[in-house]
């Protein structure tokens, strides 16, 4: 098996990058938000190579209706996996639908040599419907997700946006995860007033890093925006004799990710 690296493009933004296979979860990309603190740090040539592009849900910092619709004029095969309910929202948004692929929790496909599982994540479209699944207000449907990657036989958890619930340790433990990239920008009532919905705080994430058998951890959603930041050093202290190794990348770098050969999955008691 090859090496599998990891590029941070900020936010919850990354690109993993297998022998074979090279795939982005929640790539923003665009200055489709004027607040955002710094541009992109690659360039749409560097990820015409990308194979496949997965978005957690329908917040603009995680689904670039933009810059995704620059990057299928370069790329215009370019496969985009979405949550089932915002399926309908993505393509009025420019995408078209012969490029989507709606998914939801339990559910895996297999797309150009990665395979990809959706996992429930808990979240919301605004502070009157957080912190839930979406359900009510997608005819039962999940509407926010996170995603467990397989390149090479590594397999990678993205978060997305969302707290911890019942069965999301559990759930990873059974896809076998190796790395976990957790959002620690955490929520408060001064963000919640202005309708931000918030994620797990640092020290949130790291429990749940611990309880799921994870080896190698990844802040994110800290950095993008001046109103909503987290703490990467706290995850990193949080963290400390684990046993989980802590990654904070650096933008637009290409990192190894370790392969770890005793994978952590006894849970603690």
């Amino acid at each position: 098996m090859g090496t599998v690296t990891l590029q941070f493009l900020g936010q919850a933004g990354f690109v993993l990058k297998g022998q074979n296979v090279s795939v982005a979860v929640d790539p923003f990309i665009s200055d489709s938000l004027a607040e955002r603190l710094f541009p992109c740090p690659v360039s749409m040539a560097d990820l015409a190579s990308v194979d496949l592009v997965l978005a957690t849900h329908e917040h603009p910092d995680h689904l670039d209706l933009k810059g995704l619709g620059d990057w299928l004029e370069l790329v215009p095969t370019l496969p985009v996996v979405v949550p089932q309910p915002i399926v309908g929202l993505a393509e009025r948004g420019g995408i078209p639908a012969a490029n989507l692929i709606g998914m939801q929790p339990g559910e895996h496909v297999c797309l150009r040599g990665a395979v990809v599982h959706a996992v429930t994540a808990l979240h919301g479209v605004g502070t009157a419907d957080a912190y839930t699944f979406g359900t009510e207000i997608s005819d039962g449907l999940v509407r926010y997700l996170g995603y467990v990657v397989e390149i090479d036989g590594l397999r990678v958890y993205h978060a997305g946006d969302t707290l911890d619930h019942e069965g999301l340790a559990e759930t990873l433990r059974e896809l076998e995860t190796d790395v976990a990239l957790l959002p620690v920008n955490g929520r408060d009532a001064r963000r919640e007033a202005q309708d931000i919905v918030g994620n797990l705080s640092a020290e949130e994430a790291a429990d749940l890093a611990r309880r799921s058998g994870i080896r190698t951890a990844v802040p994110m959603h800290y950095d993008m925006f001046a109103g909503n930041p987290g703490s990467p050093g706290d995850f990193v202290k949080a963290l400390e004799g684990s046993g989980i190794s802590v990654l904070v990348p650096s933008r637009g770098v290409d990192i190894p990710l370790p392969r770890h050969p005793e994978p952590a999955k006894t849970p603690e008691r």
